[in-house]
Parts: structure tokens; C-alpha cells; sequence
């Protein structure tokens, strides 16, 4: 990393329970691409005058207004366009707690987001950088990484919603962690400047170091060293070791067995459900040729070592699977490969990619053909080093619709961190390091200089955004009550404990 970030100072003399500002009209969005070739200074001075024009207290303020959505009917629309049988299961995750809840309402977010401050000043965004969206898995060098880890949500746009996105996320963990206030509004300073100081770094570098920067596992461990328990402090040592066991290896001999001479994929209903059991033999054949088509057709999106390295590789099986929290209910599949002999697996990952939540709300964005290029291009601007196979294709299903998908390695060296395990401190630097990591992929895309001018040195931004946090994270728990009293109504189907 090429910077360390540092714990924030002491808690602000105020509640979070001020009344929101009035919102201040920001200035006209610059385009999302890379600034133009501006001197520093006139790149200074654009953040400057962004400042000005949206003073960083205008960020402390959430107001839902008298016309705000409601978040049910949100999430709802979305299951709309996914497989019924599996949305119960998405509310079920969703319902575990006031976290899993944040984790899976990114839409809901991002309407609240539409009507707050922006500064004008855009970047590609996560779209859902949320804690648990940020982790450790495999650079092509073979070495353990840390990075913001998902994109299915990934769109330009301001760069304070991603951090909004970030910094309620630890606020609402830090609830469930049952930290006071105190602690929970220190957590939210140290992540945002961490981002400060880390955004700072960042506009003083050359425009490549920027792109060379990253974070390994001996810079978390370090970051993270002296602020857990005991036990947690072996529990991360546990982590790094089995994100390192995690690979298409361990999957092959967890997820599949041999039936006759052929080796399938194991069934885990409704989790796991191999094709052979969702459709007949004649549908079978046709969506199989189907897939086949999309894995030779996707491999044009890689480059063209990566192509020749899959072409060593033969179709096997392949299943239904549900993954996370947010995404379930879309259309998700693992490909069963294998390469010299059937000790050589690869699993790749098909993964529906349905347009960006914050897409209706920057009409002006990018438009691509497909979700899955959406999906792959953030991805690969933003990560510091990307998945060898990721790429993107896209198919008509056997209803006849077209879906978009995005495709990567199922497991290589995945992992994260226990949330529940750490300390107000650990937590605090966990935060620091998901900020430095959010601030070097926003660096990369968006315009470091005028972002960091905009932000300055002190601490009202860090001091605003947990304001924010703490208001939104109220309003997070009247949501998540919403989508239990649509439970207890028969508004919804939901199916837990999966």
C-alpha cells in the first residue's frame, strides 16, 4: 500500500440528530470518463470550487422526504425480473438481521442517494461497497490481495455514494456489535479518512503509480495486528489461510462425486441444483448447447492468453446456484471443467448481470449493450488486479428473453473478514483500510486532484459522513421492520434459514 490510514480524533460535541440541512444545488456533473487535461492547479481549483458551491457539511443530513418509495415495493419490482422460486429465499437471507437487510437493499440505497448532496465530481463507483463487498481473493500473480470484491452494481457516478454506501455499513455493524455511539461515530471518522487521507496520497502520485497501487494480505495483517481479541486475532490468521485453501480443488471435492464413470455435481436443493434435476432430457440438451455456446462465445472478452488457456479446458456439468444475499434469485450457474485429466478442475461462475440500481438515477451514464461488459469494465477499472477468466457474454434463454452475464472463477483464494469477531478498534482499522482501498479505485477513474482539493484536510467531511451514517442507519432499521411487517402481512414469501 502506499499509504497507512491512521485512526481518526474524537468524537464532535452534537447528535446525529440534527435537522437535515437544506440541499445546496451542486454543480453541473462532469463527465465520468478521466479528467480532462487540466494543469493541477486547474484541477485544484475545480475541487475548490465544488467545495464551495457544495460545502462538505451538506453530506450530514438525510431527509427521506414525504415522497420517498416505499423500500418493499423497491425490492419487489427487482424480484420481478427473477426466478420466483428463489426470491423467498432472498428475503429470508434478508430478514436475518438489520445488516443483512443493508446488504441486500442496494436499490433502496440508491434511491436515498439520488436525493442527497453531490459534489459534482464523479468516478466509477461500486454501486454496493458495503463491508462485506470488500475482501480478500487472488491477484494472476498468485499473490493474496485485498480489494472491493463485487460489481454487480458498478456504475460512474458521485463519488460520495459509495462512501455513504461504506460508511452506514459500519455504523449499522457496529450496532449489531453492540459499541456505544462513542465508538461508532469513531469507526465512522477513521474509514472516511482513511479514504481522505488515502485520496490525498493519491492526487501527489503519477497517474501509473496510482494504477500499481494495491494492498496484500501482509499489509492487512499488519493494519490489523494488536486491534482484535486473542481469539479473533487467530481467527484472521485462519482466514488468510483457508482464502489460500480456497480454490477449484477444494470445490471439486466438496461440490461434486462420481455417479457410474462420470463425475457430477452434488445436489444441495435449493442451494445447489444440478441441471439433470431442474430439466427433462430433451430441455437439457437444448439449454446445455445453449451455455456451450456462451462459454466459446465469451471467450472473445478475454484476452487472447487467457483464450488460449481455456481452450485446454472441456465442458463437464453444470448447476444452478444461489450466492449471496442481494443477488439471489438471479440467474446464477457453475460450469464444471477440466483440463489434462479430470484431477485438473476448473469451475467457472455464470452470473446474470441485470442493469445497475443506479443506473435510473445518472441517466447520463454509459450505455453498453451488455450488463455483463457493464459488470466486467467497472470491475477491471476498479479492482487493483481482476480474475484471469472474467469476462462476459450473453444468451436467449429458453423463454425466449435475452439476459446479459458476466463469468469468472467460481472460488480462487476468496475470503473475509469476521465482522462479528472484532473490536471497536479493529473495526476502526478495518474501516481505514476499506476506505484507502475505495479511495485507490475511485483514484484511477475519478479525478484525484479535485476530489482530494474538494475534501481538504480536515475533518468536517469525516465528521458529516457519521452523521449521515447514524441517521441512515435508523432509517435502515424502520426499513428492515417494513420487510418484516410485509412478512407477517402475506405481502411477501420468505423462506429462511438457507
Amino acid at each position: 500500500m502506499t499509504s497507512t490510514p491512521s485512526t481518526a480524533g474524537s468524537a464532535r460535541k452534537h447528535g446525529s440528530k440534527r435537522a437535515a440541512p437544506a440541499r445546496p444545488r451542486p454543480p453541473k456533473a462532469t463527465p465520468p470518463a478521466h479528467p480532462a487535461h487540466l494543469t493541477p492547479a486547474e484541477r485544484a481549483a475545480k475541487g475548490e470550487a465544488a467545495r464551495k458551491a457544495v460545502p462538505l457539511g451538506a453530506h450530514a443530513g438525510f431527509d427521506t422526504g414525504p415522497d420517498r418509495a416505499d423500500p418493499v415495493a423497491i425490492l419487489e419490482g427487482q424480484a420481478d425480473s427473477r426466478v420466483a422460486e428463489l426470491v423467498p429465499i432472498r428475503y429470508g437471507r434478508m430478514l436475518v438481521s438489520a445488516f443483512t437487510f443493508y446488504r441486500g437493499a442496494a436499490a433502496v440505497m440508491a434511491a436515498d442517494l439520488a436525493r442527497t448532496p453531490a459534489s459534482g465530481l464523479h468516478a466509477q463507483l461500486c454501486g454496493d461497497a458495503h463491508l462485506s463487498n470488500f475482501g480478500l481473493f487472488a491477484s494472476p500473480e498468485r499473490r493474496l490481495m485485498f480489494d472491493v470484491n463485487d460489481f454487480d452494481e458498478t456504475f460512474p457516478g458521485p463519488w460520495e455514494w459509495d462512501v455513504k454506501r461504506l460508511a452506514a455499513s459500519l455504523e449499522i455493524a457496529a450496532r449489531e456489535n453492540d459499541f456505544t455511539a462513542k465508538q461508532r461515530a469513531k469507526i465512522q471518522r477513521a474509514a472516511v479518512r482513511g479514504y481522505q487521507r488515502a485520496m490525498a496520497d493519491f492526487a501527489g502520485m503519477r497517474r501509473i503509480d496510482v494504477w500499481y497501487a494495491r494492498a496484500d494480505v501482509d499489509d492487512i495483517a499488519e493494519l490489523l495486528a494488536g486491534q482484535l481479541k486473542k481469539t479473533a486475532r487467530k481467527k484472521l490468521d485462519k482466514t488468510i489461510a483457508k482464502a489460500q485453501a480456497r480454490d477449484s480443488l477444494r470445490a471439486f471435492g466438496k461440490l461434486t462425486e462420481v455417479v457410474g464413470d462420470r463425475r457430477r455435481i452434488v445436489a444441495d436443493p435449493p442451494l445447489l441444483v444440478p441441471i439433470a434435476d431442474l430439466l427433462s432430457e430433451k430441455e437439457r440438451a437444448v439449454f446445455q448447447a445453449m451455455i456451450l455456446d456462451l462459454l466459446r462465445r465469451y471467450q472473445a472478452t478475454l484476452p487472447s492468453d487467457r483464450g488460449v488457456l481455456l481452450e485446454g479446458y472441456q465442458f463437464v456439468d453444470m448447476a444452478r446456484k444461489v450466492v449471496g444475499v442481494g443477488s439471489v434469485g438471479t440467474r446464477c450457474w457453475i460450469a464444471l471443467l477440466t483440463g489434462r485429466d479430470s484431477d485438473d478442475p476448473l469451475f467457472l461462475q455464470v452470473k446474470e448481470a441485470q442493469p445497475s440500481v443506479l443506473a435510473e438515477f445518472l441517466p447520463h451514464g454509459p450505455t453498453h449493450g451488455n450488463e455483463g461488459e457493464r459488470v466486467v469494465r467497472g470491475q477491471r477499472l476498479m479492482q487493483a488486479a481482476s480474475d484471469i477468466f472474467l469476462g462476459w457474454e450473453s444468451v436467449e434463454g429458453v423463454d425466449g428473453r435475452h439476459r446479459d452475464f458476466y463469468v469468472r472463477q467460481l472460488a480462487d483464494w476468496k475470503g473475509s473478514a469476521d465482522i462479528g469477531q472484532m473490536v471497536p478498534g479493529g473495526l476502526a482499522r478495518y474501516g481505514e483500510l476499506c476506505g484507502w482501498t475505495l479511495a485507490r479505485a475511485h483514484a484511477r477513474s475519478g479525478d484525484s486532484i479535485a476530489i482530494a482539493a474538494y475534501l481538504g484536510d480536515d475533518k468536517e467531511f469525516s465528521h458529516a459522513i457519521a452523521e449521515f451514517s447514524s441517521l441512515y442507519a435508523d432509517q435502515n432499521e424502520r426499513d428492515f421492520a417494513a420487510l418484516e411487517q410485509a412478512e407477517r402481512d402475506g405481502r411477501i414469501g420468505v423462506e429462511r434459514g438457507l
